[in-house]
């Protein structure tokens, strides 16, 4: 997640080891890694969105002994966090950042705005992100490998902290003109990204709006936003986070990649598939990342029924000859 808010190059859709920012004599080179540093307002804004959230996951437990929650609270949670949560593995993860499938110009607007609502970061911000993660994976430049410290054991637990919250403080920015050109021609989904307040204040005002309006009460409110803002955020945050630190850590190995992603069955279904980690390090811009039986993958069903309906195109499904040529005997 960052919280800046804001065709078509070839996107960093393969696993490779660093590359040199030094330019050649007489030439211009690559554009450097890094870009802007974060401004305090901006370093502020993702203190509140990591921490809020995060309290009001450890405060569900005494919530609901003290008061209860409501059915209405319950819908409004899982729908805002299955729109969001979808809106970031469809849409930023595998159509922006890996161009897994062509969509429509009115559905790539709507997977734009439906990642927003995870409040994750702007998708300018967060496939920049995640494009340089692919360039440089568990090696020198990826933005959270768990790896960064070291083997030891202390390294390891500083490493898994890094990995799945402490890089988001980092206040050096990822340069986006290197790893999102294609997006920042894009007017439809800049226009999108430059929006991106506006998204979260929809995320967290409409649950309790709705809550209010289903339970026809003030409480009704406070409660939509507590359950349907703040801590469906919160889990949706922590189980994207868990992709970047658990599932470079823990798992199997199943398909070989030039890093150390795994797959870890227990976050399938809430990840939407994408715990299924190692094939999509081994193939990145695979449509579909659970490719073994009994691996469940709903973003990959959900781009399925986008191609059914003609709103979807050139899906990079798998090929039984290119798994058979990544598996491993793991």
């Amino acid at each position: 997640m960052s919280v800046e808010a804001a065709g078509p190059a070839t996107p960093a859709s393969t696993d490779s080891g660093p590359v040199d920012d030094r330019p050649v004599d007489g030439e211009t080179g690559p554009k450097p890694v890094l870009g802007a540093i974060r401004s305090r307002w901006q370093q502020g804004l993702v203190w509140s969105f990591v921490v809020g959230p995060g309290l009001a996951l450890l405060a569900t437990v005494p919530f609901v002994w003290g008061w209860g929650i409501g059915w209405w609270d319950i819908v409004i949670a899982a729908v805002f966090y299955v729109v969001g949560i979808l809106g970031v593995t469809v849409g930023y993860h595998r159509h922006f950042t890996h161009s897994s499938f062509k969509a429509r110009p009115w559905l790539r607007v709507a997977l734009a705005i439906s990642g927003s609502i995870a409040i994750q970061g702007s998708v300018m911000a967060w496939v920049a992100d995640h494009r340089r993660h692919h360039a440089f994976s568990d090696k020198d430049g990826d933005p959270h490998s768990p790896w960064r410290y070291g083997t030891s054991p202390w390294a390891v637990g500083k490493g898994f902290l890094w990995a799945h919250i402490g890089w988001l403080f980092e206040r050096r920015k990822t340069n986006w003109e290197r790893f999102i050109p294609d997006l920042l021609a894009d007017r439809a989904v800049s226009r999108v990204s430059r929006l991106f307040g506006v998204w979260v204040l929809i995320s967290l005002a409409l649950p309790a709006i709705l809550g209010g309006l289903l339970s026809w009460s003030w409480w009704g409110v406070l409660t939509g936003f507590f359950w349907g803002g703040l801590v469906r955020m919160g889990l949706c945050h922590h189980v994207t986070w868990s992709i970047n630190s658990i599932c470079h850590m823990v798992g199997r190995r199943q398909f070989r990649s030039r890093d150390r992603s795994r797959n870890f069955w227990p976050l399938a279904v809430l990840s939407m598939g994408e715990s299924w980690h190692n094939l999509h390090h081994a193939d990145p811009t695979c449509a579909r990342h659970g490719v073994l039986p009994g691996q469940i993958d709903i973003s990959a069903r959900v781009i399925w029924l986008f191609e059914k309906f003609g709103w979807a195109s050139e899906v990079r499904w798998p090929t039984t000859r290119r798994l058979a040529r990544l598996r491993t005997d793991s």
